[in-house]
């Protein structure tokens, strides 16, 4: 699934080509996403003008004026691509094109997802805040609310590991299992650790790590395993260090990194670099 690093990085890719622009007109030929989209979907789209792309957590904001914000979360295999003078991106199969948005200088945006877990949704800007995908959500992870009292506060007493702790959406917004492991093994802490019993020191250098790892990575444009590009079709180059790389040599000490489940997703750590 996508995270922050490859939500900011489409958002940062789309913003040059579609700001400004407006949408003239919206074609649905597949409406049952994640959640089904609403019966006036093209019509609560069609017509506006993109004013300005944001971001909130996983999700791609794309300000429709004074009256709408369009909500899109890309799912597990969703991808948001800008298409000019009759261009197909060889990866992607048509056939998981089910919603096309046509710009007024020609060139569409086409939203392509084979497992059709993605969401769209149009939304008030005045009720943005407190939607039901957005209200629960903690703070963004480069902000200035993410730091170390916060989340030694969030940690204290509890007995999830902390790398479910960095996962939790509640508690910081967008890190997903790829980041999260990088995070904890920049900061030398395992992701098995119980989150309240972590030291101050520790839960510093996570917080420290968590914007430098996420910067670079959106640097990089995202990471791609699987599905993901930006706007423009362009996989992403961050490579992990530790993510998807068990038995490969440490890159700090080159014992060969291991792999655990922790809270029934796989996490990647080196048993000597992490404690």
């Amino acid at each position: 699934m996508p995270e922050l690093p490859e939500v900011e990085s489409l958002k940062n890719s789309l913003a040059p080509l579609v700001m400004g622009r407006t949408i003239v007109r919206v074609k649905v030929t597949e409406p049952r996403l994640r959640r089904r989209l609403a019966p006036g979907f093209a019509a609560q789209v069609a017509g506006r003008r993109i004013e300005r792309l944001g971001r909130r957590a996983k999700y791609l904001l794309m300000m429709l004026g004074a009256d709408g914000v369009l909500m899109i979360h890309l799912g597990m295999s969703g991808s948001l691509t800008h298409r000019e003078n009759g261009f197909i991106h060889e990866s992607l199969n048509p056939a998981h094109d089910h919603v096309e948005f046509e710009l007024d200088d020609g060139s569409r945006m086409i939203y392509n997802d084979p497992r059709r877990f993605g969401l769209m949704k149009v939304v008030e800007p005045r009720l943005l805040a407190v939607t039901i995908e957005l209200k629960r959500l903690g703070p963004e992870p480069m902000s200035e609310d993410f730091n170390a009292d916060y989340l030694r506060r969030k940690a204290r007493g509890r007995k999830a590991a902390i790398k479910n702790l960095l996962m939790d959406q509640q508690v910081v917004a967008g890190i997903g299992n790829i980041y999260a492991s990088e995070i904890l093994f920049r900061a030398g802490v395992r992701p098995t650790r119980r989150a309240g019993l972590l030291r101050r020191a520790e839960i510093e250098k996570i917080v420290q790590f968590t914007p430098a790892v996420l910067r670079e990575a959106i640097g990089n444009g995202g990471t791609t395993f699987n599905d993901y590009m930006d706007g423009r079709g362009r996989q992403g180059a961050f490579r992990p260090q530790v993510y998807d790389r068990e038995g490969q040599p440490c890159p700090r000490c080159t014992r060969p990194l291991r792999q655990v489940i922790v809270g029934q997703r796989s996490s990647f750590f080196c048993s000597a670099c992490q404690r």
